[in-house]
């Protein structure tokens, strides 16, 4: 074996990588590589590798030994190419310095453009572009970027003396400033990096470049980038790669551009090249918002629109569209291109798997499909199942009545209300207490995404559709208005000031639609989403390809309708404790646990019982031959007593009770950890004629439709809180006497199934004891996560984000399954179950059963089904179908 590579050339039609090696060349770095390879026009460059990242960090911030030369023998074949030379005072070479992890991150780590210019070298481009202005504002643009990247320096400070010098020459815009201006700027920006930082900045160019690439490998562990890898699950040792290349620009006149382009909508997928572009103009001048885009064709052009690439620069858009062809056979993907355009020559300078909204994601994925260009098996794949979370929530009521106060550009879909903030940390404190909020910014930046996160939506004065704000709003699924200049932000006056006059304060309410970039004053009100069209087509492969089926938590017949239309194919866990509650028989559930005596109970379980019966055969309608799992009664008694004296008093009244006895009643049974009280099965055990009602109810239901309305059903009734054998023995032994007096008295035969909840770690562990008397096992993962950490959930909150935030445990264990410790008692009671019954049924009804990330692993232990909230349905089954393909 040779010594280890870790640096790959790229250039001239030859790479020495690909694009299937993102995990060593990140996806910028492969990418550059394959684009070269496939004949397209890459600037020449060279990128070092992910291992290089990691063993920086391992190694205490220090570089392989081997590293730099060959950093110097991959420059030295760059500047042959080029012909040019780094640090050459006649004939310069400039690079670019731009991070590139496997997986995409727009924004969140750190770019160096034009480096290599010093004192010197400045003259030499002056000498090939034959432009003092242009070479003074690419110098000035290279020492504000890098002080900040680099060195630190606050870069508000640099950007405060050039306001102040256009305030000075009376203009309004950079491009309105003279080369003599931009080399003054030079001069005072290198000084008051040296007044503010106490150093001088660096003249040499490979110092230059080594602090450049130290700084990139330090920008993946900033606080931004870490932000984002924890939302998207991004592992921390995958690390970054580092890319050099060629600079080209787009700022040597009006035969130059640059631009940013995705080869379909990613807001909508409809297939047309979506994309802006700048002439004279560097690439972050159009992420950053600060220049108006331009569209790079006439597709969707309006009124008023500045002129497309299409009219402006019709040879290159023709040559891109030909590059937009290109690229999507060859990837068959989606892909998000940037390109540059010096002196009438176009290059590519990246390409990747284009970041797109559900819907968008949705839509490609199936028209793609169409194409021929992918099968149903990768369309699939192609979708996340927890993207699926934007399209199954509602959008706004087009009946509603609105007041727009302005109009932007409509970035990312959905509709969203809430309180103006206008800071990140403003709205994460916000959230934290609950608070729905809108980030209101003139233009985000990547220190934005942890507010970004933790708004419902978000609205810019700046910026266009290819945005920091749109991009990444899109990605995270979050409603997004950019570019809104109807709007003036005051951040001073914590206000938004709206074109038509009206103010809006910080902590008024407003509405965006992301589909239409209104923005309405108050709260609109939605409507709920619709499955058809695409999201059909998709969940009809879906369903093709998985081996799980999916069911929902449901206790209402509107829950079970909304789960059945969402594809749910049963339900798996009633709660009947929520029926409980209704206005309407209450009094007669307090009655019943307050009553001295059996006779008392069971007069006031006779009042309850025509209402449970009700409950189940609006449910069994609505879940026509599919199965239902209900379980009786969990929680302890006191959750369902009056705690008001106007309501003791009241039920007194009605019982013929003194008051007096009626609140030392209510005292005694208060529990103080009710989690762990007398509840569940313990319930049932010690008051058997609750439970007794309770089946009695179903099976009346279920008789009743089976000899009515001609119904199949098999009613599968589920005993909660079970931790020893012989309770669930005697609550099987009850059911069992309560169903079959029931059958005799209809005169009807129908099968049932007697079950229990796995949610102690004790029935888990003596699973293959509980085998005996159940007919299945459906794990009750919120609790059994409760028990196992011994945690509450409703006290966790206050510590689980600290424990999150500083890697003590990956994820919040109430949302994704902790698979180590929950995740093995479910394992062991799946195996100690089939070894009893091999036949046994097995399901969970967490709502870890919503979580794709849970889903898979109770696909990997061979689970029957999994139950969730009826919007995450489809969410589940998507990720079931994710583990069938082995994703």
């Amino acid at each position: 074996m040779g010594a280890q590579k870790y640096v790959y050339f790229f250039g001239a039609g030859k790479a020495d990588g690909n694009a299937k090696m993102k995990e060593l060349l990140g996806g910028k770095g492969a990418n550059l590589a394959e684009m070269t390879s496939i004949g397209l026009p890459v600037p020449a460059g060279f990128t070092i590798t992910t291992e290089v990242c990691t063993e920086y960090y391992k190694n205490g911030r220090k570089y392989p030994a081997a590293l730099d030369a060959e950093v110097k023998t991959n420059l030295a074949a760059v500047e042959k190419l080029m012909g040019k030379k780094f640090g050459d005072p006649s004939n310069p070479l400039l690079v670019s310095v731009r991070s590139g992890a496997r997986a995409s991150m727009p924004g969140m780590m750190d770019t160096i453009l034009n480096l290599g210019l010093n004192d010197t070298t400045v003259k030499g481009i002056i000498a090939q572009s034959g432009d003092e202005r242009f070479a003074y504002d690419a110098y000035r643009r290279f020492v504000q970027m890098y002080s900040d990247v680099v060195m630190g320096m606050d870069k508000e400070a640099l950007e405060h003396l050039l306001e102040r010098k256009k305030e000075a020459r009376g203009v309004h815009l950079d491009t309105d400033l003279t080369a003599a201006d931009w080399k003054e700027l030079v001069v005072a920006f290198k000084a008051k990096v040296k007044e503010t930082l106490g150093a001088d900045f660096p003249e040499d160019p490979e110092e230059q470049l080594w602090g450049a690439i130290g700084a990139v490998f330090g920008s993946w562990m900033n606080q931004r980038a870490i932000t984002y890898r924890k939302l998207n699950s991004i592992p921390a040792e995958w690390g970054t790669a580092v890319n050099v290349q060629s600079m080209v620009f787009g700022n040597m006149g009006n035969d130059c551009a640059t631009g940013v382009a995705f080869t379909r909508d990613p807001s909508t997928g409809e297939n047309y090249f979506y994309g802006e572009y700048l002439v004279n103009a560097q690439g972050e001048d159009v992420v950053a918002g600060i220049r108006t885009p331009q569209p790079i064709n006439k597709a969707k052009q309006k009124a008023g629109d500045l002129p497309a690439m299409e009219d402006v620069l019709p040879e290159c858009y023709l040559q891109l569209c030909n590059i937009r062809d290109i690229l999507e056979r060859h990837y068959k993907d989606m892909q998000d291109i940037e390109f540059t355009i010096e002196k009438g020559v176009l290059y590519m300078l990246q390409c990747r798997s284009g970041k797109r909204t559900a819907k968008a994601a949705i839509k490609i994925a199936v028209d793609m499909v169409k194409e021929g260009l992918i099968d149903e098996k990768t369309a699939v794949l192609r979708v996340a199942p927890s993207q699926l979370d934007q399209l199954l929530h509602p959008s706004l009521d087009p009946k509603a009545k609105k007041e727009i106060i302005a109009k932007g550009l409509p970035a990312s879909p959905g509709a969203a209300s809430g309180e103006v903030v206008f800071t990140a940390d403003e709205a994460e404190a916000a959230a934290k207490l609950g608070n729905k909020v809108i980030l209101v910014r003139v233009e985000t930046s990547p220190e934005d995404i942890h507010g970004m996160h933790a708004a419902q939506g978000i609205l810019t004065a700046r910026g266009g559709m290819t945005s920091h704000a749109a991009v990444v709003a899109r990605g995270m699924g979050k409603c997004c208005v950019a570019g809104c200049g109807d709007i003036k932000v005051d951040y001073a006056g914590h206000k938004l000031v709206a074109k038509n006059g009206v103010v809006v304060k910080k902590g008024d309410v407003i509405t965006l639609d992301g589909s239409t970039g209104e923005v309405m004053l108050g709260a609109v009100p939605t409507v709920a989403a619709e499955v058809s069209g695409d999201f059909a087509t998709l969940m009809g492969w879906v369903d093709k390809f998985r081996r799980m089926k999916v069911r929902a938590n449901a206790d209402t017949p509107h829950d079970a309708k909304t789960a059945r239309d969402f594809g749910a194919e049963g339900i798996g866990l009633c709660r009947t404790e929520h029926m409980f509650f209704e206005a309407n028989r209450i009094a007669a559930v307090r009655e019943m646990i307050l009553s001295e005596d059996i006779e008392g109970r069971r007069k006031a379980l006779l009042k309850i019982l025509p209402m449970q019966k009700g409950d189940f055969k609006g449910l069994f309608r609505e879940m026509k031959g599919l199965p239902v799992t209900i379980r009786l009664l969990d929680p302890p008694l006191h959750e369902f007593l009056p705690q008001e004296e106007k309501d003791i008093k009241a039920l007194a009244e009605t019982m013929g009770v003194p008051a007096e006895t009626l609140r030392h009643k209510v005292e005694f049974l208060h529990e103080f950890n009710p989690m762990l009280g007398h509840r569940g099965c313990r319930l049932g055990v010690t008051f058997p004629e609750i439970y007794d009602m309770q089946v009695q109810a179903i099976m009346e239901a279920a008789c009743e439709l089976v000899k009515d309305e001609g119904f199949q059903i098999v009613p599968e009734i589920m005993i909660p809180l079970v931790a020893v054998t012989k309770e669930l023995g005697i609550m099987r032994a009850n059911a069992v006497a309560v169903c079959e007096e029931v059958m005799a008295k209809y005169g009807v035969k129908i099968e049932y199934l007697i079950g229990t909840m796995i949610e102690l770690p004790r029935a888990a562990i003596t699973a293959d004891s509980i085998a005996t008397e159940a007919d299945f096992f459906s794990f009750g993962t919120n609790d059994l996560t409760q028990t196992t950490f011994g945690l509450s959930r409703d006290d966790a909150g206050k510590f689980l984000p600290f424990y999150v935030e500083n890697g003590i445990l990956d994820d919040d264990p109430f949302v994704t399954l902790d698979q180590n410790g929950v995740g093995c008692l479910v394992k062991m009671g799946c195996e100690k179950g089939r070894q009893t019954k091999a036949g046994i049924k097995l399901g969970i009804c967490g709502e870890h059963g919503g979580d794709p990330a849970s889903v898979m692993f109770c696909d990997k232990v061979g689970l029957d089904y999994v139950s969730c909230s009826p919007f995450r349905v489809p969410i589940a089954r998507l990720a079931a179908a994710h583990a069938s393909l082995g994703a």
